[in-house]
Formats: structure tokens, sequence, C-alpha cells
């Protein structure tokens, strides 16, 4: 396993951020750890990176717990949170070529990057008249100068217009495709589905359901039924069994009623995700 944590605990004072959470992930996958703000994504992250010293428990990248990490495996990691900071009174592409210098990156990984995200055209740019959006792809081409084995995302898509959003949700495909694995946290269970290959959510500290978003919606979906949409404009909704008593040639359109991931979660906790 590339990522691995068992009876991780974190407290701050009497507070308890994280409440012995446990999982895997291999390598080339996309992991989502999904859960409203202040559940304890950006601490997890934190302690994976070695930021913070996990209360109880083990966390390991690479095999190896996250205060063994070495220089050269720092080299290997990525990481998009919402404390990323870069250089406001200096160009776009500036704030690259520090990161390129540091690595020792061409200046044409660099123009592929930006290509990459939709942003090079704006290279010259001061970084502080930069867009919301257009800031946050700077901040994931940078994470991704170095070819990262592992890329930590901490919402990277919070705030994001659907247009920028898809754009990055191509990029994170492509590269799970190449084998990077990703540790994901969102808030926003549609892009978890399309994105992940398995998740967690996160509820007060606590994993309240692990699993594939497949196997989750499966898991929540008791109630089978689906909703039938009539030419002549009625519509209703109606058991699966019930179906095949049903006249085909009125039917115009018949929707599935199976749960989003939203739904999974307001069902095991009672919440909702707002952030």
């Amino acid at each position: 396993m590339i990522i691995k944590a068992s009876g991780l605990t974190k407290r701050f004072g009497n507070q308890t951020a994280l409440d012995k959470i446990s999982f895997e992930i291999g390598q080339g996958q996309i992991f989502g750890f999904l859960g409203p703000s202040g559940s304890g994504k950006t601490t997890t992250i934190n302690i994976l990176t070695g930021q913070l010293y996990a209360t109880e428990g083990s966390a390991e990248v690479f095999g190896k717990t996250a205060q063994e990490l070495t220089t050269e495996d720092l080299s290997k990691i990525g990481i998009v949170s919402d404390t990323s900071g870069f250089y406001e009174k200096v160009t776009l592409y500036k704030n690259m070529l520090v990161y390129a210098k540091f690595y020792g990156v061409s200046n044409e990984r660099v123009d592929e990057l930006l290509k990459s995200v939709g942003i090079y055209e704006s290279k010259n740019k001061p970084a502080k008249k930069l867009s919301t959006g257009m800031k946050q792809r700077m901040l994931l081409a940078r994470a991704l100068i170095n070819q990262p084995q592992v890329l930590f995302l901490d919402e990277p898509t919070s705030g994001l217009d659907p247009s920028t959003s898809r754009v990055i949700h191509e990029l994170l495909l492509d590269l799970k495709a190449k084998g990077t694995t990703i540790f994901l946290t969102t808030h926003d269970m549609h892009e978890a589905t399309l994105l992940c290959d398995n998740l967690a959510l996160l509820h007060q500290g606590k994993l309240v359901e692990t699993g594939s978003p497949a196997s989750l919606i499966k898991k929540y979906y008791s109630d089978k039924k689906v909703v039938v949409s009539y030419q002549d404009g009625r519509t209703e909704e109606i058991a699966y069994h019930a179906l095949a008593t049903l006249d085909t040639t009125k039917i115009e359109t018949i929707h599935s009623c199976e749960p989003t991931l939203e739904d999974v979660f307001i069902t095991l906790t009672g919440g909702t995700l707002n952030v």
C-alpha cells in the first residue's frame, strides 16, 4: 500500500479531531476522503505528510511512518491545500520557475504544465491579479512540477465554476491513468462519485463508512423504485417489480431512484454537507 492509516487519532486539548480512523490506498488510486468542513480532513493530510504528530495510531506513506519520510521521499509528494502560498507580486510564470529551479525542472516542463491546466496564456499576469480558479490551477500545476508519485489535494475545486472543475477532473483522471496515487479531500459528493475508486465518509472525526462509490450507493439502495414519465405528461413512482405490468408504448422515460452519496451520508449521520 502507498498510504496507510491505522487507528489514527488526533486530539487538540480536549477536542478529538480524529478518532481511530483506518484506511489503505493502493498505487494509482484516487481515494476520496469526504465530509463537511471541520470533520478532520485537513488534519489527516497534515499527519500523513509529517506536518502534525498523531496522538495515537500510525500513518504511513511509501511504507514508512510520516516522521520517517526523507527528503527524497518528500520530493515524490505533491500537495495542494488552502494554506498553499505563492508570491503575489510576481507573475504566475515566475512563481512556477522558483519551484522549477528547486527541482531542476526545465522551462519546457513549466510550459507543459500551465497548458495542461489551461492557464498558459495568462503566465505573465501578476499572481495577485489571477482569479480564484486560476490561482487554484497554478497551485495544482506547481504541485505537479516534480511529477509526484503521491498527490494530496485538499478540496482543490472548492469555490470553482463547473467549467474549471471539469478541467481539473480531467487532469486528475489522466494522472491516475499514469499511476499517480491521489488523496482527495472534498465535501462535494458528486465530484467523489465521478473521480474516486474508493472513499471514506468522515463525520466529526470518525469514519462512518468506506467503499467504492458504486458499492455504497448499492448498499443503501434499499427502496427499489423508479420514476416513470409518460407521454401525456404524467409521472409516477413505482417499484421495480411493477415495471412488467406497464404499457411501454405510453412511457417517455424511466429514471432510477437510487440514492446519491450525499443521500447516503445524510442517512448515516443525520447531518448535511453544508460548508
